[in-house]
């Protein structure tokens, strides 16, 4: 009962969070700066217990913080395309690095060091791609789109849970992940297409639909975030499995590490990218 209590409050303000830090530019940039450092710290010292793995936890956290702002910064408009120079920089010292450390396995280093960034570091910074749009000439920050891939995560799993509790007979990926069942996915996709239309309704209703998405397309992207971040959710249970491990950390009391909070979102925030740029291009 009081592991059930804790969940409940941590999950209720870690939710809150989410919601009102999208409500301004300035909130969901410090926030999500602060959640990939944290992330990358996280993830950098569990590959670091393995043996003959030692990478640089401060220069890899650093390095995709400073991403996360370059990309903010870039795609708001306040800074040129230069901004990314600092940060190629510390890429290319992480991999000469390892000719000098003369480490027992220096590719493991390197895939570790590399998949820091293009795991964690680069999904999040594409946050700021799902908020800033361009309009002309200008550049206006909307919380429409990457708030909406949040929810729909968590439509999705509350979908899940309550089908495959109730339905689960056969299982989705029983090597990685017992507990997930095809009825369970497929009831919580059914739901986050059902939102997904439900906010395309309000959008159109209040007048803020600033994407100018039609129900199918809101539908398709609702469908893409639970696809992905199924994924996301699996490769992030392969990964604890191959470190024998349960959870990724303990920061979230009651939930686990960071990992363990946003790992469907670093499939699913790429892939809503794509799918959103795919439909400029149709």
């Amino acid at each position: 009962m009081k592991n059930f209590i804790i969940r409940t409050i941590t999950g209720v303000l870690f939710v809150a969070a989410i919601i009102t830090c999208f409500l301004r530019a300035e909130a969901m940039i410090l926030l999500f700066a602060l959640v990939t450092g944290l992330t990358i710290w996280e993830f950098t010292g569990l590959v670091n217990e393995r043996e003959h793995v030692t990478i640089n936890r401060m220069i890899c956290t650093v390095a995709g913080v400073y991403f996360f702002f370059a990309m903010a910064g870039y795609n708001s408009g306040l800074t040129p395309a230069s901004v990314f120079i600092p940060y190629l920089v510390s890429i290319i010292y992480l991999l000469i690095a390892e000719l000098y450390l003369m480490h027992d396995d220096p590719v493991s280093n390197w895939a570790y060091t590399m998949m820091s960034q293009l795991y964690i570091a680069l999904p999040f910074s594409l946050l700021n791609v799902l908020a800033f749009r361009s309009v002309g000439y200008d550049i206006t920050y909307t919380y429409l789109i990457p708030l909406s891939v949040f929810v729909f995560l968590w439509m999705n799993d509350t979908g899940a849970y309550l089908c495959g509790s109730l339905l689960g007979k056969h299982k989705l990926f029983p090597r990685i992940s017992p507990g997930k069942s095809w009825e369970g996915s497929i009831g919580g996709g059914i739901l986050v297409m059902a939102i997904a239309i439900l906010i395309w309704y309000l959008t159109e209703l209040y007048d803020v639909n600033e994407l100018s998405l039609n129900a199918f397309e809101w539908a398709g992207l609702g469908l893409t975030v639970v696809i992905f971040g199924t994924w996301g959710d699996l490769i992030e249970s392969l990964f604890k499995r191959t470190l024998g491990i349960k959870d990724s950390g303990t920061i979230l009391p009651g939930h686990g590490g960071m990992l363990d909070r946003f790992d469907s979102s670093l499939l699913a925030i790429p892939a809503a990218v794509v799918y959103l740029y795919t439909l400029t291009l149709i």
